[in-house]
């Protein structure tokens, strides 16, 4: 036997180092390339903003950690307990004895099943708290960025990271961390019970760990390309059904249901192409490790059995029955961490992935933000001033040129003007959805950039021409979660623009339910409950932005009675291509290329023979035509 020991040695030793540089290549790895998790944050930056999270529930993960150790030391001493159930066995001791033994290893089987079950909820549910918290925090960041900014990232990306990189993340908390952890600490628990028991066996074991070494880096190799294959197939094909449920009226118009089809096609084979990889890497590791575990089972039971036939010695270790059982255990609990440890550290990867993917949206400094010393208004008259205001959405592309103009308390102003001369532009920065390059805009005399955003659009109702309904019913998408307002406010609100007319038919009234987008009302009644929500939140400017475009002539009637009475409430601007709208405005400001060319009454404007002439008998000429047809 004594011809095994130098080989043994040298594999001992090449497999106790290997065993070393698997945990460390794993743990800390080579420096990855960006394009493998789109990376760019340092994993010690990644964990030190996770850790802000986990925080606040210390407590529990120390809880977590004494449970683990528990369910540790069962996996080191039961393989002892059961070798030493053999030696009492064929010892021949009492069976009293042999009780008190089983009733120890059942023991500590269930103390170890209870902490496993007691970690695991304390985990989930710790999970769950981090998660959440990190969803709120992600949802309320987005909410302060500013239209600019939002109009630059797809929707589709900012739902990816409020509801699925947070569970990658959760999923590091509950188990990948966890799991780590007792991994490698089992796996060094379990070598040096190894030791103790019989060294010259421990370095059999040994030297089946290069082999291991060389599987698990060609599997991690393999394991992140197939990844990222698949998940850039699964968001291919999310992609392109988003886009084309969304259009598939369009697609069915034209008739190109075939063609969409084959398309989805060729993408939903991609995905199955990618996933099929990745199921063969996987496929692959796990039996070339299973065949090491085999092959070193066998390797024990051949040296043992020889020593244990022979002279009950092995390199001068005692070999007995109870050893080689023992071991026997012992190589299972050695090998099953290390099959698990490269693939939990490919999920910890990728939930690494996801947190930088969530943290690069955080990182996004919101370019509209309130001044240090920004002030509350209570309330507002309504008067409103450009002074010398430019603009523009991209650099040296100026939208807004130089436009000044005043408009006083519970006037009703209206600009009109073609497309892209900047009209919606001028709403949108009184509320600072965006903020000016030049100039100053006063509310009541004040620069907006000195009143607190929330404060400031308190005081604006916008009415859009393309209404947004939320799933659900009519009351909650007229008081938007106020729980202050009563129903009686409620239809109040609806008489007051004439939205009561078809409410009152429905037959659950305020409780109708309203799917996507509004998608069972029509264009009309949609603005109509636009006009009631923002009544009902008593502003005191009100914002119509090609509000009674795309409506029928009854709806548009309604409209304009609801908008005679809506003038009483406060300073009302209105956008609109119908002139027939804006008529009665106590002002109209015409605007060609961001500028200001004339402003006055419809009769003033007429009178003048100037753009505004021009638009208005262009448009009677189109209707009169229109009405002979």
């Amino acid at each position: 036997m004594r011809e095994y020991l130098p080989l043994l040695i040298m594999g001992g030793a090449i497999g106790f180092f290997s065993l070393i540089f698997t945990v460390a290549y794993l743990t800390v790895g080579r420096r990855k390339d960006p394009s493998e998790y789109e990376r760019s944050m340092s994993d010690r930056e990644l964990i030190r903003r996770l850790l802000r999270y986990a925080k606040p529930y210390r407590g529990s993960f120390v809880a977590v950690f004494f449970a683990m150790l528990f369910s540790i030391a069962y996996d080191i001493a039961s393989p002892l307990l059961v070798g030493h159930i053999e030696g009492t066995v064929k010892g021949r001791f009492e069976l009293s004895y042999l009780f008190l033994v089983v009733a120890a290893y059942a023991g500590i089987l269930a103390v170890s099943l209870i902490c496993t079950y007691v970690q695991a909820m304390i985990l989930q549910k710790t999970g769950q708290k981090i998660l959440t918290a990190m969803r709120e925090d992600v949802f309320t960041h987005i909410e302060s960025l500013s239209h600019a900014q939002l109009s630059e990232i797809p929707v589709g990306k900012l739902v990816t990271r409020v509801s699925n990189d947070p569970n990658a993340i959760s999923f590091l908390f509950t188990n990948i961390l966890v799991t780590l952890a007792k991994n490698v600490m089992v796996i060094f628990g379990v070598l040096g019970a190894m030791l103790l028991l019989n060294w010259a066996l421990t370095l059999m074991v040994l030297s089946f760990v290069p082999f291991v070494v060389l599987f698990t880096v060609i599997f991690r190799r393999f394991s992140r390309k197939v990844h990222r294959r698949v998940n850039d197939a699964t968001t291919e094909i999310n992609t392109y059904l988003s886009e084309n449920l969304s259009g598939i009226k369009i697609t069915q118009i034209f008739n190109r249901e075939e063609e969409k089809t084959a398309a989805f096609k060729e993408r939903s084979d991609r995905l199955k192409r990618a996933k099929r990889q990745r199921m063969l890497v996987f496929g692959v590791f796990r039996p070339m490790v299973y065949m090491l575990y085999v092959s070193s089972v066998l390797c024990l039971l051949w040296l043992g059995g020889k020593g244990y036939i022979e002279d009950r010695t092995f390199l001068g270790q005692t070999i007995t029955s109870e050893v080689v059982v023992t071991f026997y255990m012992f190589i299972s609990k050695f090998f099953n961490p290390i099959q698990t440890l490269a693939e939990q550290f490919d999920m910890l990867q990728r939930s690494f992935a996801s947190a930088e993917k969530i943290f690069r949206v955080m990182d996004i400094e919101p370019d509209v933000t309130d001044a240090p010393d920004a002030i509350d208004l209570p309330e507002i008259r309504g008067e409103i001033e450009f002074r010398d205001v430019w603009f523009s959405y991209k650099p040296d592309e100026w939208v807004l040129r130089g436009v000044s103009f005043r408009i006083l308390p519970r006037q009703t102003v209206a600009f009109v003007g073609a497309t892209g001369s900047g009209k919606s532009t001028i709403l949108s920065l009184i509320c600072r959805n965006y903020d000016i390059q030049r100039g100053e805009i006063l509310v009541d005399g004040v620069n907006v950039k000195k009143i607190r955003i929330a404060s400031l659009r308190r005081h604006f109702g916008q009415m859009l021409q393309d209404v947004f309904l939320f799933s659900g019913d009519i009351r909650s998408n007229l008081v938007l979660r106020r729980e202050d307002v009563t129903d009686e406010e409620v239809m109040e609100a609806c008489r007051y623009v004439n939205a009561d007319r078809f409410i009152s038919r429905l037959e659950r009234g305020l409780d109708e339910p309203v799917r996507e987008r509004g998608a069972n009302f029509s264009a009309g009644q949609r603005q109509l409950l636009s006009f009631a929500r923002t009544i009902l939140h008593k502003p005191s400017v009100i914002i119509l932005d090609e509000a009674t475009a795309n409506i029928d002539t009854e709806t548009e009637q309604l409209i304009q009675a609801s908008l005679e009475r809506i003038k009483t409430i406060g300073t009302m601007l209105i956008v609109a291509h119908r002139l027939s709208t804006v008529r009665r405005a106590d002002n109209i400001i015409v605007l060609s290329h961001g500028e200001i060319v004339e402003q006055g009454t419809h009769a003033q404007l007429l009178g003048q023979n100037g753009p505004y002439h021009r638009l208005y008998t262009l448009q009677y000429d189109r209707e009169q035509l229109g009405s002979a047809h």
